[in-house]
Formats: structure tokens, C-alpha cells, sequence
């Protein structure tokens, strides 16, 4: 006699929308806790053949740990002072880009106006009720006090970083404990591939990140736009979020063109060179240097983008891909799981094994 209890379809389906439902709220409510130990260990994962290396050199793990920290805090202190230097290019000469943005846009609202026969004097009243009313929705305490979350945020990273990296045989072998010895070695497994992906991720990244500074800096000084270089780096940034900030990217380079430039021509070269360069990202970088080392679908990739943005802003949008590379592995390792991990995976079945069952039906 089967005296075991089974939980109704209905009950399961429940407690895993409630199950959900919690982890997303506590994601959400403790972001400012779990974004920057999620990076520290992304960055900890990164430099640990680094630390390795230099511990298997016969230096003091201390002393190796140290200096890879250092070795990242100064990378990201050079990156810093190429915008820094850029921006303050930026802000000597923004006096007289905002002269060339009020004539075009006085210009513009000409246009408008005899064009839809709408007097100037009523879209200039429109355009100030609107700049009063975001003005008014700036929150600027709130403003500085994300600011200050962010500035403690990036204080505490350091510590975080050196922290994992020192006790990581501790946390390997808490992970361990958690499951039985039979398991051991899948989780063994899922904590090396888990490692592998995001070390691949990362270096496919940062690879991706300089092709795209070098095209778009070097399209952008072919046509001779203005601050070349910083749009070039900043639409590399903004490149680094899946699927988006590619997109986003364009705006800002289309903007400066249309004000410092005299002829609509520039503004649609710097489009068309952008589409370019993304035509080539998406079809050439992406899938032999990035998506070759994440094995996720672009559906999935999509949607968990679009999630972690939700739920986490834009961290959560750089975060989303490796976490969801992460859990694949996981699902995959775990027998129940396996349909869900197959789900996330990029392939595709082919349709000639449904053909073959309705020719037997």
C-alpha cells in the first residue's frame, strides 16, 4: 500500500507562483545588499586564476589577493579617467553646444509651427510646463541619496571582492555540505562549468566592448562628429547590455550630429554606420566571441533581460545573461529539471521527428 502524500497539480502550481513571487520581492527589496556581493563574486571568479597563479608561485595568499584586488581597482581608475578626460573636453565646449541646440531647436519649432499651423508661442508654453513638471518630479533628495547608496556601494566592493577570494575553499565546501555525498560530484560539476561560463562570458565581454569602441570611435571620426571617442566608449557601454543598449546607443552620437553639424546628412551617416556596426556585432562578434561561451536561446535571453531591468535596473540587465547561464547549468544537472534547462538551451529540435509521428498515426 502506496501511503505516500502527493500534492494536487493545483496546490504545486501555488507554492511555486508564491515561491517566485517571494524570491523576486526579496531580490527587488535587497538589491543594494545582493547586487554588489553578486559582482564581487562575478569579479572574484574572474581573477582567481590571477591569484591562483601567483599563490602557486609560492606568494602569500594575502599578499596575491591584494594585489589582484589592486590590479582591478586600478583598471577600473584608468577606465574612469579616459571618460573623466573626455567629459571635462565635453564640458569646455558645452557653452557653445548649447548655442548650436537653441538655434536648431528654434529653428525646428519653426518648421513646426508653419508646417501645422501651430503659433510658436503655445509650444514654447507646452515645452516649459513640461520642463517645470520634470523639474518638479527630480526628487532631488532622492537622487542624492542613490548617489550616496551607490558611493558606499562602490567602497564596500573591494571588501567583498577580497573577502570571497579569501575564503572561497570555505564557501566551496559549505556549497558541498549542503547535499548529500552521493551528489558531490554534481555539484562538483555544476561549480566548475558555473566558473568556466562566467570566466568566458566576461573575457568574451570585455572583447566584445573593445571592437565596438574601436568601429564606433572610428565611424564617428570619419564623418568627423564631435567627442568621437566618448560616444564611441559610451555606445560600447551602453552595447554591453543585451539586445538594448545597442539600440540606445545610436541616440546619443544621431543627437550630437543633428546639433553640431549643419546638414541632416550626418545625423542619418551616423545611423547608417551604427546599424552597420551592429549588423556586424550581432551576426560576427556576438555568436562567435560572446553567445558561443553562454549556451542560452535569444528568446530566453530576451525575456530575462527584460526581467532583470525590472527588477534590478541596469546591473540587472548586465547580470541577467551569466545568472540565467548559471541556472541552466543547474537544471541541467538535476534530473526534474532537465525539460527547464533544455528550455533555456539554444537547441533548436528539428521538425522531421514530429513528421515521422504523424506519418505512424
Amino acid at each position: 500500500m502506496d501511503s505516500s502524500f502527493k500534492i494536487p497539480f493545483y496546490a504545486k502550481s501555488a507554492l511555486i507562483f508564491i515561491s517566485v513571487f517571494a524570491f523576486v520581492y526579496t531580490m527587488y527589496i535587497g538589491q543594494l545588499i545582493i547586487i554588489p556581493i553578486v559582482f564581487a563574486t562575478i569579479i572574484a571568479i574572474l581573477l582567481n586564476p590571477l591569484v591562483n597563479y601567483l599563490f602557486g608561485k609560492g606568494m602569500n595568499k594575502i599578499v596575491a589577493i591584494i594585489i589582484a584586488v589592486i590590479l582591478a581597482i586600478l583598471i577600473t581608475i584608468g577606465f574612469l579617467y579616459i571618460l573623466s578626460s573626455q567629459v571635462n573636453m565635453f564640458r569646455e565646449t558645452y557653452p557653445l553646444l548649447k548655442d548650436k541646440f537653441h538655434t536648431t531647436s528654434a529653428r525646428f519649432l519653426h518648421w513646426i509651427s508653419i508646417r501645422f499651423n501651430v503659433p510658436e508661442s503655445k509650444i514654447n508654453n507646452w515645452i516649459s510646463e513640461t520642463q517645470s513638471k520634470a523639474v518638479s518630479n527630480f526628487a532631488i533628495g532622492e537622487k542624492l541619496s542613490e548617489a550616496g547608496q551607490i558611493i558606499v556601494t562602490g567602497m564596500l566592493l573591494p571588501v567583498y571582492l577580497f573577502m570571497i577570494l579569501y575564503y572561497k575553499p570555505l564557501l566551496m565546501e559549505f556549497t558541498k555540505r549542503l547535499f548529500r555525498k552521493e551528489n558531490h560530484t554534481a555539484v562538483t560539476e555544476v561549480l566548475v562549468n558555473s566558473k568556466r561560463i562566467i570566466q568566458s562570458y566576461l573575457v568574451g565581454l570585455f572583447l566584445e566592448f573593445i571592437i565596438i569602441a574601436i568601429l564606433n570611435s572610428a565611424g564617428l571620426l570619419l564623418l568627423g562628429i564631435d567627442y568621437a571617442i566618448i560616444l564611441g566608449i559610451t555606445g560600447a557601454i551602453l552595447n554591453v547590455i543585451p539586445y538594448i543598449g545597442g539600440v540606445s546607443a545610436i541616440a546619443l552620437p544621431m543627437i550630437m550630429a543633428f546639433v553640431t553639424k549643419n546638414s541632416l546628412s550626418y545625423p542619418l551617416l551616423v545611423f547608417a554606420i551604427y546599424i552597420f556596426i551592429q549588423f556586424i556585432d550581432n551576426h560576427y562578434v556576438v555568436p562567435k566571441i560572446v553567445a558561443s561561451r553562454v549556451k542560452i536561446n535569444a528568446l530566453i535571453s530576451i525575456i530575462v533581460v527584460l526581467i532583470g531591468g525590472a527588477i534590478w535596473g541596469i546591473p540587472g540587465m548586465f547580470l541577467s545573461i551569466p545568472l540565467t547561464a548559471i541556472i541552466k547549468v543547474i537544471f541541467d544537472h538535476i534530473e526534474p529539471l532537465k525539460p527547464m534547462g533544455f528550455l533555456l538551451g539554444n537547441i533548436v529540435p528539428t521538425a522531421s521527428r514530429f513528421a515521422s509521428v504523424k506519418k505512424k498515426k
